[in-house]
């Protein structure tokens, strides 16, 4: 017990206590210094720079102990005098708030509400109800494993292809959900993978092993075609190739799964399953098109950056699709506003095929309310009044496009995200958010003096829209530390059936 105790790490209360003993006069100094300033919210560089300017004997004592650390891991600090509360991330996804009085020289540990409510002082002064509304929002998809280490952040699919691989190994029975996937798989009414005639674990592996054999003689360039009657009789349909060598290594893939599941091969196996044919991406505001737009109000690199990711994405869907054995057309549709008044763009068009594409369509859907549809441009911060008639109306126009439902959504600001989250909910579909330069972050200590801002730039509106669409998103992609980097495409066509298949057996 007394080593386990001496292991831990320290939490930022003791730190700052034991910085307190040993440095007792420089640290209250440092406080000093921030209480001296006011209330307010300083920023990270402001507590490290507030650090430099505390000119006192011994304070290069800081730079050697662990306080150091408290601050360089600090993202602000509440200063409300005598108070000072510091909010810390000591690593990705771990938080600690404590609060010092500066002239008694009290340190507290703070729960997040205490934290939250202390922050709130300097808007509304000292809360005087106790019975204030308190929201505590959390991922809507309770049944899909949360990560709990910090390791894991950025790395969803391995840790979700970790925790179904665990499943499978410690439980058999949950091999059959796996079968149930396999055999309910259709695209437009067409069975894929498996039929009827496969009905249990044990005569998976008996046609697996028969098709093994039968495929290694073969040449490795075998199309598809070739035993493809064969493979049918078995209970063996479309999906796992295009030639022999395809083939067989989606059945070497199961077969392993079958016998010992892992995280590596069940993500190679979900990866090749074909399941992504119809893409929809949204972003709404702005001139979205692909002549005389930059420029143009809300109007920049966003649009670029979209017009680039799915000339990639088609690419690959045409590649996975042509190497499962597929004759299938994929498509991707981006939807965003259509303007009337357009000045000039090509805005004013419903539908737009992408240059470089041969799937891959803008369709255009107008903002309308009671007085019918809005012909001009609306900045980004106005436009939250239109957005659940938009994803109503988007809904159908993607069904006639699609000729059905996508299989995939990905929403693009915190606009394109909220929608997504609608048609996602509407579609019964998997939702991907992309987090574009999120206001809170581009305007400092906006999520406090909301009020300040909100007649111009509606702020409470945004901010509640980014709650919502990331809790009810299956996974989020970010440009920074939680980004897959250089990995965006395989992430987005295996989480899918991650996801899917997650869902399908912890609700079994």
């Amino acid at each position: 017990m007394a080593a386990s105790k001496l292991d831990r790490t320290p939490s930022i209360r003791e730190r700052v206590e034991d910085t307190l003993h040993a440095h007792r006069n420089e640290l209250v100094a440092l406080l000093s210094k921030y209480v001296s300033k006011g209330k307010g919210i300083l920023q990270p560089h402001r507590i490290l720079d507030t650090l430099d300017e505390v000119q006192v004997s011994g304070g290069s004592a800081f730079a050697e102990g662990p306080f150091l650390d408290v601050l360089r891991s600090s993202q602000e600090a509440i200063v409300l005098p005598p108070f000072v509360a510091i909010a810390v991330r000591p690593r990705p996804g771990v938080w600690e708030y404590v609060r010092v009085n500066v002239h008694e020289l009290n340190v507290e540990q703070l729960s997040v509400s205490e934290y939250l409510r202390f922050k709130e002082e300097l808007v509304d002064g000292q809360h005087k109800d106790p019975y204030v509304l308190e929201l505590d929002f959390e991922p809507f998809t309770a049944l899909i494993p949360r990560p709990s280490r910090s390791s894991s952040i950025g790395n969803g699919v391995q840790f979700l292809n970790r925790h179904l691989s665990s499943i499978l190994f410690r439980n058999r029975d949950c091999l059959e959900p796996l079968l149930d996937f396999l055999r309910e798989h259709r695209h437009k009414g067409h069975v894929m993978m498996l039929n009827d005639r496969v009905q249990s674990v044990g005569r998976l592996q008996s046609v697996l092993t028969k098709a093994e054999e039968h495929l290694s003689k073969l040449p490795s360039e075998t199309p598809y075609s070739q035993f493809s009657n064969q493979f049918q009789e078995w209970g063996l349909e479309k999906g796992w190739g295009d030639t022999t060598e395809h083939v067989l290594e989606m059945i070497h893939l199961l077969l392993d799964i079958l016998q010992a599941p892992d995280p590596s091969t069940l993500e190679t196996f979900l990866g090749r399953i074909p399941m992504i044919f119809n893409v929809v991406i949204v972003s709404p505001h702005g001139y979205f098109g692909q002549a005389n737009v930059l420029g143009m109000p809300d109007t920049g690199g966003q649009i670029v950056y979209i017009l680039d990711q799915v000339r990639a994405l088609e690419d690959e869907m045409v590649l996975r699709l042509k190497k499962q054995g597929l004759d299938v057309t994929p498509k991707i549709i981006i939807v965003t506003r259509l303007i009337p008044d357009s000045k000039g763009t090509s805005c004013n068009q419903r539908l737009e095929r992408i240059s470089g594409t041969q799937h891959t369509f803008i369709l255009r859907v107008p903002f309308r309310n009671e007085n019918g549809v809005l012909r001009k441009w609306i900045s980004r911060f106005d436009v939250w009044p239109y957005l659940e008639k938009f994803a109503e109306d988007a809904a159908g126009e993607i069904a006639a496009e699609l000729q059905g439902t996508p299989d995939f959504i990905i929403g693009n600001y915190s606009d394109g995200n909220l929608v997504a989250s609608l048609l996602s909910y509407k579609m019964g579909i998997t939702q991907c958010n992309i987090a574009h330069a999120l206001e809170k972050t581009k305007y400092p200590d906006s999520d406090i003096y909301w009020k300040k801002f909100d007649e111009k730039y509606h702020f409470s509106c945004q901010f509640t829209a980014d709650i919502i669409a990331m809790n009810n998103a299956d996974f989020i992609i970010t440009s920074t530390y939680q980004e897959i980097a250089g990995r965006f495409l395989l992430f987005c066509l295996v989480g899918q059936t991650i996801c899917f298949l997650c869902r399908l057996i912890l609700v079994n």
